[in-house]
């Protein structure tokens, strides 16, 4: 049997304030409505929490070290890892809002007088908590291995700030792609193009032993600059100075092409 949310009546009267506390209402109300999933389906949110877990794991213990990369692989992993984890959380953005398109949900929300946007806000405010949440946790997991910061709090502080920034990026490209994609059938081919380019950093291994070509690529990837420039604020092996600009103009200049796509795209469903 279908299930169908339910939601209370909408009325813009009961919200005080002008527009832009009506819209800021809007945008909380969506969120509060993510959120809500939370609790409705813990084991979705707990295997996106064990499953860059067990990846970290996996590479620490099953897979070893990497090629040519100095010091302690792990104080070498943990900074790649956070950073695909950053990057994968893409496939659950596109889950999410294929979703809500395939139920017509989206619809709904649009039929409503509503701040157009709120939904796609409501959308990036859980997934961002959920990635700071995941972080915390890889992290923790992180420590307990063997892993240690050794750039000091604001260093640390950085690092989770070009970590956020990055998956910032990674949302928008997500949701753009998935009210493309429509239906959630389609968020497997994507996958299938997340982890090549995903792995096709330097998260698990140095690009000095790579072909040319293939490392000239790795170093290239937005992915790489966020990750060589997380291990340089954090004093881990495979951190070279002079990264941290790209770290951040990646992500923004991601944001500044998806951003607008998106919600130009949802301005234009069932138009």
């Amino acid at each position: 049997m279908t299930t169908y949310e339910t939601y209370e009546p909408y009325e813009p009267h009961k919200v005080a304030g002008g527009p832009g506390t009506r819209a800021l209402s809007d945008c909380w109300t969506m969120t509060r409505r993510e959120l809500a999933h939370w609790a409705r389906q813990p084991v979705r949110v707990l295997v996106g929490l064990v499953f860059p877990v067990m990846l970290l794991l996996m590479f620490a213990y099953l897979v070893g070290g990497g090629r040519e990369v100095s010091g302690n692989h792990v104080h070498h992993l943990v900074p790649g890892v956070l950073v695909l984890t950053m990057a994968f959380g893409l496939e659950g953005t596109m889950l999410a809002v294929t979703q809500d398109l395939d139920k017509g949900v989206i619809d709904r929300f649009r039929s409503m007088p509503m701040a157009n946007g709120a939904v796609l806000v409501g959308r990036s405010a859980a997934d961002m908590l959920q990635s700071a949440l995941g972080l915390a946790v890889l992290l923790a997991v992180g420590y307990a291995i063997g892993w240690r910061a050794h750039g000091g709090v604001a260093a640390l502080l950085g690092a989770v700030g070009l970590l956020l920034l990055f998956r910032f990026a990674m949302l928008w490209i997500g949701i753009q792609l998935g009210m493309v994609a429509g239906r959630p059938e389609l968020v497997q081919a994507v996958q299938i193009l997340v982890w090549p380019v995903g792995f096709l950093s330097n998260a698990f291994a140095a690009p000095e032993s790579m072909p040319d070509w293939l490392g000239t690529a790795v170093q290239w990837n937005p992915m790489s600059q966020t990750a060589t420039a997380i291990r340089d604020l954090l004093g881990n092996p495979g951190g070279e100075p002079g990264h941290l600009w790209a770290a951040v103009a990646w992500p923004l200049a991601l944001i500044a092409v998806f951003f607008p796509l998106a919600v130009r795209r949802f301005a234009r469903l069932s138009g």
